[in-house]
């Protein structure tokens, strides 16, 4: 089956993002933009490939990517209909019109049952793009959390999962560290069944 992935830069006190939803204080170091262009190429708008030397289409293990509106709405903003063109791509909306955006597939339906059809149809893993409030309603449904944790506090903004308290566990599967001080953290869900001491 396939697989959701939440693929996120995150602040050391869990914020992806300002309180308006700008995230330009995560700046994007040589050795972490080496590293992430080569084994997370996916992960870049379509439009930054050139200059940053991905083949076009890059390969890797995403055939998907969700998006929140907020998520969406910086892209619209600069013109760019479609930002991960190379993907499909899913923005979850009650208020964006379909026809008005038809290189990609508009969802007004409750997401997490939107993400459980979508793992029984055929094809690549799922990467979970934001923004929180999304995230928050699709943790359930996550099976790897992958942070770029970058060493700044904010205090506040847009946390990474945004919803009510329920503590969702999970499994630490590796991490990287940058000397530019950021570290990337890799977790997966327990599987089902996994009892944890408290």
């Amino acid at each position: 089956m396939r697989k959701l992935v939440y693929y996120v830069a995150s602040s050391l006190d869990g914020f992806i993002a300002a309180p308006d939803g700008s995230y330009d204080f995560f700046t994007l170091e040589p050795d972490v933009a080496a590293h992430l262009t080569a084994e997370w190429p996916q992960t870049f708008p379509t439009f930054t490939h050139a200059q940053l030397g991905i083949a076009s289409p890059p390969a890797g293990r995403f055939d998907a990517v969700l998006m929140g509106r907020a998520t969406y709405e910086p892209a619209l903003t600069a013109g760019v209909t479609s930002p991960y063109a190379h993907l499909r791509q899913y923005v979850f909306s009650r208020s964006l019109a379909p026809s008005d955006y038809p290189e990609v597939r508009i969802v007004a339906g409750d997401p997490a049952t939107f993400v459980r059809d979508l793992k029984e149809e055929p094809g690549g893993d799922i990467w979970l793009c934001g923004g929180g409030r999304l995230a928050g309603q699709l943790l359930d449904e996550v099976d790897e959390l992958v942070v770029k944790l970058n060493p700044v506090v904010t205090g506040s903004g847009i946390p990474l999962a945004d919803r009510g308290f329920a503590p969702s566990r999970f499994t630490l599967a590796g991490t990287r560290t940058f000397d530019s001080g950021v570290v990337m953290l890799r977790y997966r869900r327990p599987a089902t069944g996994a009892t944890h001491a408290g």
